[in-house]
């Protein structure tokens, strides 16, 4: 990492269908290889899947409930002081937040094996949306994992 310049945050071009750069962040984190267009075609099925699940109207707003639900608030850091690694709790940045999120959807989709990644992906949104399943439980585990190192909270740096 440099030390010298902050990286400069670039601006993210919004997906074509519903023109959300939020859509063009998961198209990016469901692709493989550089392979786009199958990426955009596995998201775009998985938002009608979902839109038919839920009968709710905006796919991406049913996204945006899905990551609220997903989106953890604080993580543990390893901190080494004085020969000891200590697992310190940090608050993170909301764009860390969320591509935390959106990458613990796609890995927890495509660990439903025997089923093809745009079902998968929409049952995960599904899931989230409703406050259960994988993703939820992983934003709950990471949250009590920084409640119990909280007493080296002082550590934070």
């Amino acid at each position: 990492m440099s030390r010298r310049h902050r990286a400069v945050k670039r601006e993210s071009i919004p997906d074509i269908r519903y023109q959300s750069p939020l859509v063009a962040h998961l198209v990016n984190v469901v692709m493989k290889q550089g392979k786009k267009n199958l990426s955009q075609r596995i998201v775009y099925g998985a938002f009608a899947k979902v839109s038919e699940k839920l009968e709710k109207g905006d796919p991406v707003d049913l996204l945006l409930g899905a990551l609220e639900n997903a989106r953890p608030r604080l993580e543990v850091k390893s901190r080494r002081v004085g020969g000891a690694t200590y697992q310190v709790p940090v608050e993170i940045s909301f764009e860390r937040q969320e591509s935390l999120a959106l990458r613990w959807i796609v890995a927890a989709a495509s660990a439903r094996k025997g089923v093809p990644l745009k079902d998968a992906l929409a049952a995960e949104i599904v899931d989230a949306y409703n406050n259960t399943g994988t993703v939820v439980k992983k934003k709950e585990d990471t949250h009590k994992m920084a409640q119990a190192n909280r007493a080296f909270a002082h550590f934070r740096w």
